[in-house]
């Protein structure tokens, strides 16, 4: 059953991250989607804090799971490498972990 649950809730995280991904996309290059969708996730993913196994299966494993993207964050960050804008890539890096993990924590004293 809990396998029914982590397809679930990647069939709703994975189009979810594509249409925020897409939709952020109209407004700059840089990679705010992937940005946005990994930040979100880490404050679900936090949220789910002593929830059940099926809640946990549904929300975090299925859901955040498809929701936010490891390997995109790292073509990213790759990509502003090779086009020469450290920068980008060291603040895409520093902030997308930092905030990410403010946000995580922020949602797990949330339901703590």
């Amino acid at each position: 059953m809990r396998l029914a649950y982590v397809i679930l809730g990647a069939a709703i995280g994975a189009p979810a991250r594509f249409v925020i991904d897409q939709y952020l996309r109209k407004f700059a290059n840089a990679p705010w989607g992937t940005f946005a969708v990994n930040v979100a996730g880490s404050f679900v993913i936090g949220l789910t804090w002593g929830a059940t196994q099926n809640t946990v299966a549904l929300v975090a494993i299925g859901f955040a799971g498809a929701f936010t993207t490891w390997s995109t964050f790292m073509l990213d960050i790759y990509l502003a490498i090779e086009l020469k804008k450290y920068r980008s890539a060291a603040v895409n890096y520093i902030g997308s972990l930092l905030v990410g993990l403010l946000a995580a924590a922020i949602a797990m004293n949330l339901v703590a």
